[in-house]
């Protein structure tokens, strides 16, 4: 398929029925869509299948992590530099930065998360846990 074909068969999509939708997505994922999926997601989602098939989809890695989220299992995850991670504890809500070295919190730099978490809670916590990085296994 040529760009020229995916740009094509993206446009078509704009004016289709839901019904007709509903039709190319059974025959793209081998099931009907679920009756409460609006026609301008499966659009979404049906133009996402089409350019996939003409400049190549997700990499193997990240089929893996989705898969892995799909099975139950927490997909591997982590707080890179420059994210911020908030969570609300007895009424009270936290914000921590994620610096190349550390964690910054209320202006202070802590080696671990698991440092923050322990000073907010007054125990031992796992900073990823408390901060929603890390499921309970």
């Amino acid at each position: 398929m040529t760009p020229e074909d995916a740009e094509r068969e993206v446009a078509i999509l704009c004016g289709l029925s839901r019904a007709v939708l509903a039709q190319r997505w059974a025959a793209s994922y081998g099931a009907p869509p679920a009756p409460d999926i609006s026609a301008p997601l499966m659009r979404k989602a049906l133009a996402w299948e089409i350019q996939a098939r003409a400049f190549g989809g997700l990499s193997a890695k990240t089929r893996r992590t989705l898969k892995a989220a799909a099975g139950g299992k927490a997909a591997p995850r982590g707080a890179s530099a420059g994210s911020r991670l908030v969570r609300e504890w007895n009424g009270a809500t936290y914000e921590v930065e994620a610096l190349e070295t550390g964690f910054r919190w209320r202006g202070e730099t802590w080696p671990s998360l698991s440092a923050v978490a322990r000073e907010i809670t007054g125990t031992k916590w796992s900073g990823p846990r408390f901060f929603g990085l890390a499921s309970r296994s």
